[in-house]
């Protein structure tokens, strides 16, 4: 009986007709002819939340529920949750879903209405977007459910606790790898520069084609085969690609709501994925009054794993930064 009060709640529309009977039977001291008619009225009404409730709690499990979360969430970017709700009873309800947040987000108004058919799943997606690195808990999920005549409420409480490290942004990882691999840098400001010194390594002698440069011409090659043979080079690879992160407390100024060593840190992991990604030896490590956080720039598959979990910790402090160490 105790878990049947605490999972009932009357509605305004009942505490309103309650309201205008209480009016009527004050006018029915002046017209006592009404009197009998309110006393009617006054036992449909509690007929009607009687027969609401009725409806509410003829099944135990009319309501199913279920939230799915991502593995882990992408610092300062926007992730996608979904809520499943399945409707059992014979009926449409109207429903009002609170989903219980990180205490992170310091939202207390989060909440969706909407009306399920019966025999319908309905899934509601939102975003939720952390500003912290580190273990983001949710909690349960509270259905409150109503039917048509909405004099009374339901609440099913889903508990699914659960705990999702908030890592830094591996989505725009995502995005710059794709990018940088489209040739699609120039339409964010990137542009090529030329470059001083040899930073070409020879690759192989290939035939000339219309539009190689001239410059590249192998006469000794052509000579032998009786045709223009050129030397094709790439780009050097296997070099050491450090990204230095500054963690003074200069680092510790908010931007949109992310602090300045967030930022470093979301850009030290896009950096390293792309060097790595083109050949070349990845590193990092911070430093303030002393350097900190290292690891050696490497070019094995493990590199981005042990990056991004170094990357997960690192905070600011409140040290001056030593620029001459």
């Amino acid at each position: 009986m105790k878990k049947f009060f605490k999972s009932l709640y009357l509605q305004q529309r009942f505490f309103i007709a309650l309201g205008i009977l209480v009016v009527l039977f004050v006018f029915a001291f002046f017209f006592e002819r009404i009197v009998d008619y309110l006393k009617i009225g006054f036992f449909v009404v509690i007929g009607l939340l009687i027969f609401d409730i009725l409806l509410l709690y003829r099944s135990k499990n009319a309501i199913k529920a279920s939230r799915n979360l991502p593995d882990k969430l992408s610092n300062g970017d926007k992730n996608p949750v979904e809520i499943l709700v399945t409707n059992r009873y014979n009926s449409s309800i109207d429903v009002k879903i609170i989903d219980e947040l990180p205490v992170q987000f310091q939202e207390r108004n989060f909440e969706i209405k909407d009306t399920i058919k019966s025999g319908a799943s309905r899934t509601f997606p939102y975003s939720v977007r952390p500003t912290e690195r580190g273990e983001y808990h949710f909690g349960g999920l509270q259905i409150f459910v109503s039917t048509v005549l909405g004099f009374a409420q339901r609440k099913f409480s889903v508990d699914q606790d659960a705990m999702v490290p908030n890592y830094p942004s591996f989505l725009q990882l995502r995005k710059y790898e794709l990018m940088a691999f489209t040739n699609k840098l120039k339409d964010y400001g990137l542009k090529k520069i030329r470059r001083i010194g040899h930073t070409m390594e020879f690759e192989q002698i290939k035939d000339y084609v219309q539009g190689d440069d001239v410059r590249n011409i192998n006469w000794k090659a052509s000579a032998k085969r009786n045709q223009l043979m050129i030397n094709q080079f790439q780009d050097e690879k296997s070099q050491p690609v450090y990204s230095v992160i500054d963690k003074g407390r200069v680092m510790k100024m908010p931007f949109e709501e992310l602090k300045l060593v967030d930022y470093a840190i979301n850009s030290t992991l896009v950096i390293s994925n792309i060097a790595l990604k083109k050949g070349d030896k990845a590193g990092m490590f911070s430093f303030s009054d002393k350097v900190s956080n290292q690891v050696m720039a490497q070019k094995r598959a493990s590199q981005m794993n042990l990056i991004l979990e170094t990357l997960y910790n690192l905070d600011t402090d409140f040290k001056e930064s030593d620029f001459g160490r």
